[in-house]
Parts: structure tokens; sequence; C-alpha cells
């Protein structure tokens, strides 16, 4: 026997468990191996615990970077506070001037009846009370709200003191206001605090959570949202805000007539008729509400709000499309349910109408944005209010620069008009459903045909000029029915002349058949593109 052999024998200790043998002196170069080993399989991580440490380092390094955004954006909001501090000391004062107006202007005094002998539901010394009330209360609240907004940060201060703007434009319709002096104040303090705390410096916060990008949506081959094509929209919404302004001024008393270079007595016979005191509230006095928001939303937003305030876009085309159809198909009735013309009437649907095509780019584009946010699995209703990604959208390097209206105003004006294509087919629509509207008095037609002519004829007027708009090219075929019934239903009437029948025929055939041509298209709208067909 060996040393090594019997050294070995020596040491050995009791049997271990399962028949092996051992003892904490054995074999010690093997034992410290297999500590060794212990020890290192207690300290190397798996692969699965490797992976969740390398998720944990990712998780830090976002939540960090999250915190630097967040901190970079909080500066950036303090900053443009700081420069936008006057508007905010602006809405101060205005809510003093506000609080004070009824002590300087007296509401109680001048006042007069709406035109027409129409009903009002509130008394005359109600209405002088609750606008007095009314400017108080504004007043005041601008005073609490625009004091909260001097701190940054504060975006419902700031959104409290635009609903009192809101309700200062509204509250003279509303109640009524008892004179010029009261509907005056309230309309104008109301248009200025809107601008003061939505426009001009931006929706409140919106440095917080702006997603920057280009401007140009996703296929098309302009911006919708330029400032060349907004300008022309302010532009029209004003030029209606004036318009309607006139006519809510002799409807509220304020003015004793009303002017109509064409129609003789016909403004003041329509604006005192049953049909225009349907609703409890002034329809001119509504409809400046209405051009009073569409001028001033058309400041709103930067030049991608397709994609960053797709609430405001909605709510804008809101106000354009459905409401304007409504204005418009409104004066269209007015021949059949007064019996008369109003000049001025016509003159905004007139600046209404081009209004629902050129605002119809900007509505699909938004749209468009909001489809493919739901495909990527944003949440749709945060970025339906707070703007989503630019992914897929290009540099806008076609608009001119509004500064160079001065200039080159025929070049930014063009630039507005993007989105709108005159084929000679709908031109030609347009002159014949004016044609139809003059035929009766040229063919000697009586009541009912002569309605029908009159209100097809404009009709078939507002679906030619919609349908220039290249999003809604397809209203051209709206045509096609309402020429069919220009052709037939004269025939069916009592009260036509076989002039005039045989014109309604042959107008209304021709408006049919020049509906079917599609036209050129100009530009490109992404996956819009198949629909203008």
């Amino acid at each position: 026997m060996n040393l090594e052999g019997s050294m070995a024998h020596e040491h050995e200790g009791p049997p271990l468990q399962g028949g092996r043998r051992g003892s904490a002196h054995a074999k010690p170069g093997r034992l410290a191996r297999r500590g060794l080993a212990r020890l290192l399989a207690k300290k190397r991580p798996s692969r699965e615990e490797a992976d969740r440490g390398d998720d944990t380092e990712e998780r830090a390094r976002s939540g960090e970077s999250a915190r630097t955004d967040r901190e970079a954006r909080l500066e950036k909001l303090r900053a443009h506070h700081q420069q936008m501090l006057w508007v905010y000391w602006s809405v101060v004062l205005l809510g003093a001037w506000t609080l004070l107006a009824p002590l300087t202007f007296d509401y109680g005094r001048g006042l007069v009846e709406p035109s027409g002998g129409r009903e009002v539901w509130l008394s005359l010394p109600t209405r002088a009370r609750l606008m007095t009330w009314s400017d108080v209360v504004s007043g005041a609240l601008l005073l609490v709200f625009g004091w909260r907004a001097l701190t940054p940060n504060r975006p419902r201060s700031l959104w409290a003191c635009c609903f009192v703007g809101i309700w200062l434009s509204l509250a003279p319709v509303l109640l009524w206001a008892p004179n010029a002096a009261a509907y005056l104040n309230g309309t104008l303090v109301g248009m200025l605090v809107i601008a003061l705390t939505v426009l001009i410096p931006g929706m409140p916060n919106m440095p917080l959570f702006m997603k920057m990008g280009p401007a140009t949506p996703p296929g098309w081959s302009y911006n919708p949202s330029s400032w060349p094509q907004r300008w022309v929209m302010i532009a029209l919404g004003f030029a209606g805000f004036v318009v309607s302004r006139y006519l809510a001024a002799y409807q509220l008393g304020y003015i004793g007539s009303v002017w109509d270079p064409f129609f003789g007595d016909g403004t003041r016979r329509v604006l005192d008729s049953s049909m225009s005191q349907t609703l409890p509230i002034s329809d001119a006095a509504l409809g400046t509400v209405a051009y009073t928001f569409e001028f001033l939303m058309g400041f709103m937003g930067s030049p991608s709000r397709w994609r960053t305030m797709p609430w405001m876009v909605t709510l804008y085309g809101i106000l354009v499309i459905p409401l304007g159809l409504v204005h418009i198909f409104l004066v269209i009735s007015q021949p059949v349910m007064v019996g008369q013309w109003c000049t001025f009437c016509l003159l905004a649907a007139a600046i209404m109408l081009p209004m629902l095509p050129l605002e119809g780019d900007e509505v699909v584009a938004m749209g468009q944005h909001l489809v493919r946010a739901k495909r990527r699995g944003e949440p749709l209703w945060e970025v339906f209010w707070k703007g989503g990604s630019p992914e897929g959208s290009t540099r806008d390097e076609r608009s001119p620069e509004l500064l160079t209206l001065p200039q080159q105003p025929a070049r930014v004006l063009k630039a507005g008009l993007w989105g709108m294509s005159v084929p000679w087919t709908l031109a030609a629509s347009v002159l014949l459903g004016v044609a139809l509207v003059f035929s009766p008095a040229v063919t000697g037609m009586a009541r009912p045909p002569a309605d029908v002519l009159r209100v097809a004829g404009l009709l078939i007027v507002t679906a030619s000029v919609i349908a220039m708009g290249e999003v809604f090219r397809l209203a051209r075929y709206l045509n096609v029915f309402l020429g069919v019934g220009v052709a037939l239903v004269p025939w069916l009437l009592d009260g036509g002349t076989v002039a005039g029948r045989v014109t309604g025929l042959i107008l209304g055939l021709a408006v049919a058949l020049l509906a079917l041509p599609r036209g050129p298209r100009l530009e490109r709208y992404g996956g819009w593109d198949r629909l203008v067909r």
C-alpha cells in the first residue's frame, strides 16, 4: 500500500447517505472545487434574470429620458409663458373692464325692442338686469382666473377664461341685449378674450405634449392647414360676420331699417317673417356668432393642426360644413317659405358656400391621421385631444409664406385655393343653375312649378360648388337627381307654361349629363385619392 492510499484510508469517515463515503478532510481539492462551483452557481444570473436586468436598465434609462424631456418641455413652457405674459395681464384688464362696463354704459337706458313685433322670452327690464349681471359675473371670473393664469402651467384657468369669452359672445344674443352698447361691448370683449387665451399664445400647455414634425400629410401634395389655405377661410368668415351683424342689428332693434339694393322691401320682410321667428333668438345674431367662431378658429393652431389638434379641426369642420349647409338651405327656402328674396341673406350664403369645399380637405387629412393612429395602436382618445405622431409626414416646401401676401397676392391666393379645381362641366352647371332660378320670370311660370325651378337651381349651384373641392368631387352626382327632377316635375304640377316646362326639361337634362364626367384632379390626397372619382 502506498502512502497516499494509507493516508486516504486513515482519514476515511463514516459512509455517506446512498453508500458514498466522505469526510470534511477527505479530497480537499475536489471539495474546494465543488464549493466554488456552488458559490458561482449562486452568483451567476440565469438568462431570464439577465434579460430582466436589461429590461430594468432600459426602463430606468427610458424613465430618465422621459424625465429629461418633461423638464425640457416645462422649461420651454415657462419661457413661452414669460414671452406671453402681456397676454395674460390683458385678460385681467379685460376682466376689470367688463366688471365696470354696466356702470359706464348703463344698460337700463336707451332700451329698444326687436323688429317686426317679435315676441321675446324676457321682458325689457329683465333683459337689462341679466345683461348687467352677466357682465359683472363674467368680469369677476376673468379677474380671478386671469390672475391665476399669470402663473405658468395652469391650463384650466386659461380654458375657464376662454369659456367666459365664449359666454360674453353668446350672452347678447341669448339675452337679447337691450341696447347696442351692451351688444357691442359683449361681443368685442368676448372675441378679445378668446383671442388672448387660446389664439395668440396657442392652446394652453401645448408645449408639454405637442409632437413636432413635418406639416404635409402622408401622400398629400400640399398642406391643407397651411396659412395660405387658412387666410382665405379667415377672410370669408370675417366677411360673413360683417354681413350677419348688419342683419342682426335690425332684428335686435338697434337700427330702424335695413337696405336692400335689388329686392326693395324683401330683406325686411324676410327678417320679420314667421320663418325667421321660429327660434327664440335672432337667427341673424346666431349666424353672427357662428361666423365669429369660424374666423377666430381660422387663426388657431400651427400649420400642422390637422395632426396636432384633431379636436379643433373637427369642431371647425362641424361649424363650416353641416351648419353651413343648414344656413344655405334656409336661405334657399326663403322664396318658397316667405315668398321674398333677401339680398344680404343671399350674400351671406354665397360667402359660406366656398368655405365648404375649402375646409373639406383639412377635415379629410385629420380623419386620415386618426385612422393611421388607431392602426398603429395609439390611444385614439388621447390622439384626438392632444395630437399624434408625425409618422409619414413630409416637409411643406410648397406653400408660400403668408408674409409675401402684400408682394405676391396672386401666388398666395392660388396656394389658398389648392384642393379646388373648376372643371368646365361644373362651371357650366353653376351657370345652368342660375338660369333655372331666373327662368320662371322669363317664361311666365307660376307657383308651384316656379318654386321647384328656383329651389332646384340654387341646389344645383350649391352641389356644383361643393364638388369643385376635389375631396368632395362625388357630390356632383347630386346634380343627376336634381337635373332629372327639374326635367320631369314641372310637367306634373299645375301652373306651368309650355315654354317653362320645355326650358326645365332641356336645362335639367343638361345638368344631369354634365354631372357624369369627373374632370381633372390637380392634387394628391393620400388614401383619399380613390374617392376622387
